[in-house]
């Protein structure tokens, strides 16, 4: 059973929800009516995946309170909205987050989309793919050489972050503090020349510095 913190504005969202997932073998283990209300009853839950659902609220809004908050580096983040919006697709990508769907998609759907993403996938809609693509893709031009090359802990990192390891489970990883991982992505980050972790990535396997 997986479990999964809920974030929806609505009561009614919220149980609606919660019983369209119990018979697909999700768990809530917790819910907040929005981003900022979070506390510690989210860290103390222990959620495999967030599930936050826009439907009603405005898309980019949420996308980027997401961002801000830095959940996605450390929870799995699926985003549920009114119907497909093509052009928050990149938008939801670049913040870090695996999973962009219509919230009229069944619960099956739902519930495999949030063990996906709980595994490191990234999810979307089928009338999303192409245009996420399209808007995702970085420029067709030659790459500049790194004004400072990535050290080879830096490396292990980038490779950990395409791997979809949140920053404790790098830590775990490497045997080194929270802090000091959040450090290393802040570097890979700066020193890539990317916003998001998902950027440093898709940068890094164009540098040849992820292997696949």
């Amino acid at each position: 059973m997986i479990r999964v913190f809920l974030i929806a504005a609505s009561p009614l969202a919220r149980a609606a929800l919660q019983n369209r997932l119990k018979a697909q073998g999700v768990k809530i283990v917790g819910s907040a009516t929005a981003i900022d209300g979070l506390g510690g009853e989210f860290s103390d839950a222990q959620p495999e995946v967030l599930l936050v659902d826009a439907a009603g609220e405005s898309l980019e809004s949420t996308i980027d309170s997401l961002a801000d908050a830095d959940l996605a580096a450390e929870i799995p983040i699926v985003l549920l909205t009114d119907g497909t919006v093509l052009a928050a697709s990149a938008h939801a990508l670049q913040a870090g987050i695996r999973a962009l769907l219509p919230s009229e998609i069944s619960a099956g759907q739902l519930a495999a989309a949030l063990r996906a993403a709980a595994a490191g996938l990234v999810v979307l809609h089928p009338t999303e793919v192409s245009a996420a693509f399209r808007a995702a893709a970085p420029a067709s031009q030659p790459l500049a050489d790194l004004t400072e090359p990535l050290t080879r802990r830096e490396r292990e990192v980038l490779q950990m972050l395409a791997a979809g390891l949140a920053n404790k489970e790098i830590a775990g990883r490497l045997n080194i503090s929270d802090h000091t991982a959040k450090f290393h992505v802040a570097a890979i980050l700066g020193k890539l020349g990317a916003a998001t972790r998902t950027e440093a990535v898709a940068l890094g396997i164009r540098r040849g510095l992820v292997l696949l």
